[in-house]
């Protein structure tokens, strides 16, 4: 095959394409009307829109978590421990983990049992491990430490708790 009778087979190969081509835009159905499903997809569409305008533009913001958790909200903290407000419980429901100091530990039949004081009162409290405190909770107590969860109220820490040890002043 010579070059010509190529460039020849290939022109006449690229004419056959084009019309079927040409022939089958010709051919295709007219577009079918929308459905109800897309006029609401439509609308949909339109309030978003709508909404992203007015904060690009700083008249609102707003957060739709729809099926999701909100990012927001600690889940640590969650359900297991409503905000408190108003007066400050008595006991050691009462206690703040910063204001506390570590007195003494016993050994009992159920475990260890610490002797807490609070530096604002005049009482000593005995807490033991599940034990929860105004801002935490008692974690652990061996013979000579108390290890306490501090819930931390920050948003720019990345754990929403710390971890406190008292130790026994030898």
């Amino acid at each position: 095959m010579t070059s010509r009778s190529f460039a020849l087979a290939l022109v006449l190969l690229l004419g056959l394409s084009a019309a079927g081509v040409a022939g089958a835009q010709e051919e295709a159905p007219p577009p079918a009307e929308q459905g109800p499903d897309l006029d609401e997809a439509a609308s949909q569409i339109d309030e978003i829109l709508a909404g992203e305008e007015e904060v690009l533009a700083g008249a609102s913001y707003s957060y739709d978590p729809g099926n999701r958790r909100d990012p927001f909200k600690s889940l640590i903290i969650g359900k297991q421990r409503p905000e408190r407000r108003g007066p400050v419980p008595e006991g050691p429901a009462g206690l703040f983990i910063d204001e506390i100091d570590l007195t003494g530990i016993f050994k009992t039949s159920r475990g260890f049992v610490a002797q807490v004081i609070a530096s604002n009162k005049e009482k000593s409290y005995l807490i033991r491990e599940g034990d929860q405190l105004y801002d935490g909770d008692v974690v652990s107590i061996t013979q000579n430490e108390v290890v306490f969860k501090q819930i931390v109220n920050d948003p720019t820490v990345i754990k929403p708790f710390r971890e406190v040890v008292k130790k026994l002043s030898p």
